[in-house]
């Protein structure tokens, strides 16, 4: 059966373009609130550990279509107050700008348990090795820490990126013309959803086993020289 798209066929593919670059900048944004987290988690200082506790905590409890219309919504008056500072006419937050921060807000609130999680499985005796070695505290969460944590993290978060990829399509509600957005459009000017939506549900699948292609060539090269072959 051939699709007829009605000429939508550029405008998907553009939306497509769309998404990937939302959800590579949400995980650019994720993956250091989420590293940033899960070492205040784990510092031996209260403050700390209030701090990314409190972060995890309220960002997970709110649902990321809400954490969306917060930002967008929210930044309005914060917008108008700098444009009046800065002496510029106008000033506002992009949809796309709104989008990477909300959604990569929330990929860090589920990356900080995934990284604390990994940072703790790490043995003490590692730490205790790089001590009596001589290094510094930095140099050990640089060169002996981090390195095994990402080994350890990468399946975690390749589950969550799975998860921000569909999450993109909730940014459609503040017009971001990514490819639900693109795809409600082709909807309304050609009244057949049930095409529209399935080539939109292909695509998702589509980029979904690209993302997964990639994570597991991530895997097996973390893995090098922990993976031993049976004898």
């Amino acid at each position: 059966m051939i699709f007829d798209l009605h000429g939508f066929g550029p405008a998907l593919a553009a939306g497509t373009l769309m998404t990937i670059k939302l959800a590579l900048s949400a995980l650019a944004v994720g993956l250091v609130l989420g590293l940033l987290g899960a070492l205040a988690k784990t510092s031996p200082y209260k403050p700390l550990q209030w701090l990314g506790g409190s972060y995890s905590t309220i960002v997970r409890g709110v649902p990321e279509l809400l954490w969306v219309l917060l930002i967008y919504f929210g930044t309005v008056g914060l917008m108008r107050s700098l444009a009046d500072l800065l002496g510029v006419e106008s000033l506002e937050l992009s949809a796309f700008a709104a989008g990477t921060i909300a959604l990569g807000l929330c990929f860090g609130a589920y990356a900080t348990e995934v990284f604390r999680g990994a940072i703790l499985a790490i043995p003490k005796g590692h730490r205790e090795a790089g001590q009596a070695l001589g290094m510094s505290k930095t140099r050990i969460l640089w060169k002996l820490i981090l390195p095994q944590m990402w080994r350890i993290a990468l399946p975690g978060l390749g589950n969550l990126f799975m998860i921000l990829m569909k999450d993109t399509a909730l940014v459609s509600v503040i017009g971001l013309e990514e490819i639900m957005r693109r795809s409600q459009i082709a909807v309304t000017a050609s009244k057949e959803p049930f095409t529209f939506y399935m080539v939109a549900a292909f695509i998702y699948l589509g980029l979904t086993v690209l993302a997964m292609i990639g994570l597991h060539y991530l895997e097996k090269r973390a893995s090098r020289g922990f993976v031993r072959s049976a004898s």
